[in-house]
This record gives C-alpha cells, sequence and structure tokens, in this order.
C-alpha cells in the first residue's frame, strides 16, 4: 500500500488545470488508484475558488467537471480529524496541507509553495515527504 498523498493548490493546477507533462504519471497514478489522494472540505473549497479566478478562463461547465473528478478521486477527512502540525505558515490558506499531512503521516506532500518547501527538513523528522518533485515514488 503506497503511503497517503496530499496535494496543494499548485499542484492540482498542474494535474487537472494545464495538464502540466511533467505531472503525467503522476495524474496517471491517481487516476488508476495506484496513490490515494486526501483533502478536506478547506482545501476543496480553496481549489474550486483558485480554479474559477478569470485568470484560468475556465466556465463554470469545466470548472464543475474538474472539482468532479478530483472529488471522485480524493478520500475526504473531516476537520475533526486533522492534528495540528507543529510548524506554522505565513498564508493560512498553506497551514491546512501540513496539518492533512501531519494526520496521515507517514505520507507525501506534492507541494510547489516555497513556504512549504522550506518546511520539508523538519517534517522529514516526522515521515512527511514534501516535494516539488512529481517523479517521486510513492
Amino acid at each position: 500500500m503506497s503511503k497517503p498523498v496530499i496535494f496543494d493548490t499548485n499542484v492540482l493546477l498542474d494535474l487537472f488545470v494545464f495538464n502540466d507533462v511533467k505531472a503525467i504519471h503522476l495524474k496517471a497514478a491517481l487516476l488508476d488508484q495506484k496513490i490515494v489522494g486526501y483533502a478536506n472540505q478547506q482545501t476543496l473549497d480553496e481549489f474550486s475558488e483558485v480554479i474559477s479566478r478569470s485568470v484560468f478562463a475556465l466556465d463554470d461547465a469545466v470548472q464543475s467537471a474538474i472539482l468532479a473528478q478530483w472529488q471522485g478521486l480524493v478520500q475526504m477527512l473531516e476537520d475533526t480529524q486533522l492534528s495540528k502540525a507543529p510548524w506554522l505558515c505565513q498564508d493560512p490558506d498553506d497551514q491546512v496541507f501540513l496539518d492533512l499531512a501531519y494526520s496521515l503521516k507517514p505520507c507525501i506532500l506534492f507541494s510547489k509553495d516555497l513556504e512549504l518547501l522550506k518546511i520539508a527538513s523538519r517534517a522529514a523528522k516526522e515521515d512527511i515527504l514534501i516535494t516539488a518533485d512529481y517523479t517521486v515514488r510513492t
């Protein structure tokens, strides 16, 4: 069984909006259920808000399809199931990803956020891999 996987919003954009070629194997593993992604309502709400921004020019139907696909692939955790991570982010929208990872350890958090990546060495001591490398084996 692979470790639980958390995807920050920037990585979800690569997977579902940009269809980034660098993320193709990661997305395939997710679609083929070789890895299991985890989220909570806060992360879903953030992803929904981000993809609704005009910069992405996604109509309502495309946004709904992206969200439905992600929700169909992800395991949901309730806020009551989350433990507070011992590390704090300046951005409260990013804190939830750390809390999810801390609650699911050992796990992998795919992130492109520099603040989250700076915490990687400390998180590794808790058996949490924070990485921007989409080729990491899960």
